[in-house]
This record gives structure tokens, sequence and C-alpha cells, in this order.
């Protein structure tokens, strides 16, 4: 047996990584970000209308995926431009110093069928802390869909400074939700 040049190798072995890797490309039209906190103890919904989102997933792999997630902070939608204009603002997400929020998979576990565990870093407002989340899976139509919920304290990533430090008005708790769909 002839052992394979040097070069040989490594380039069959870079084919055969590249078949492994299943990234996905995002629907971005069918995709949604939303974030859920209390205002004056009352649910409010809000959404992030330009996000992006890159996931390398194999359903036969799931430890090995990837993700990343990245956010524009100014594209937070509250369903009323002057609150839309506010929270752009330094003491809420100073979106002129920080235009993006982020999230980076350190860690994709499965957790069961359809399920699984992810952990990874989140940057808000040039903040970063790990968190992890369960997320679920399915295929539908040929497609990926991924859903989750993360919960985060706001106060973490300094949104909300100042007078806004209290939380009798605003909830410290926020509940940022995805459906990704990509294929």
């Amino acid at each position: 047996m002839k052992t394979l040049p040097k070069l040989a190798l490594v380039t069959l072995l870079g084919i055969t990584l590249a078949a492994s890797a299943a990234a996905l490309k995002t629907d971005p039209a069918k995709s949604t970000v939303t974030a859920t906190f209390k205002q004056m103890n009352v649910p409010v919904d809000a959404k992030f209308k330009q996000f992006s989102a890159a996931i390398d997933y194999d359903a036969a792999k799931p430890d090995a995926a990837k993700a990343s997630v990245e956010i524009n902070i100014a594209s937070f939608d509250l369903g009323d431009p002057e609150y839309n204009k506010e929270v752009t603002k330094k003491e809420w997400f100073n979106a002129a110093q920080f235009p993006k929020a982020t999230f980076v998979s350190s860690a994709i576990k499965s957790a069961g069928a359809g399920k699984l565990n992810v952990t990874g870093k989140l940057t808000i407002k040039g903040k970063t802390a790990d968190v992890t989340f369960p997320l679920t899976v399915k295929a539908e139509g040929g497609k990926q869909v991924f859903e989750g919920a993360l919960p985060i304290k706001r106060l973490t990533y300094n949104i909300g400074e100042g007078e806004w430090k209290d939380t009798s008005m605003v909830a410290d708790e926020v509940i940022i939700k995805f459906h990704v769909i990509a294929q």
C-alpha cells in the first residue's frame, strides 16, 4: 500500500471536513428575535428587525454544532417611534457606541430528541456574560427550525442606567426569544 503524499492527504482531509460541516443559510424573512420584559408589571413585547445568524448544524452530530448571532441594536422595535428612539440612548442600549449585540456558542450538547443545551457568550452594550439555555430543533419542510428562550438580567449588561436602574418601573428580567429557520 502506497502512502499518499502529504499535500494530497491534507487536501483529502480538508474535503472530508468541509463535507461534514453543515453550515446553514438563515431565512431572515421567516426568523424572529424578540424580547419580553415587564414595565410597571405589564408584559411588553418588542422585536429586533435586523439580525443575522450563522449556524453550523448536522442532526447526526449535534454536539459538533456551532452558532453565532449578531443583532443590530438600532433595529429594536417597541412599536412606537418615540420609544424606539429612547431605547437607543446611552441610558439604555447606547446604540451609537455599541451598535451590535452578539452571541457566540462555546458548546452545544444533545439533550434528547430534538433538544439541545447551548452554552456561550452573550455580549450586549460592551458587557459579556456566559449564558446557557435550552433549544429545540426540528426538521420542517426541508428546513431546520431552531427555537429557544434565553432569560437575562438587563442590569448585568447596564441596560437602564441612572434612574432606570430602579427595577420597580422596568423589571430586571428579560426573556430573549428566537425562532430561526435555516436550510
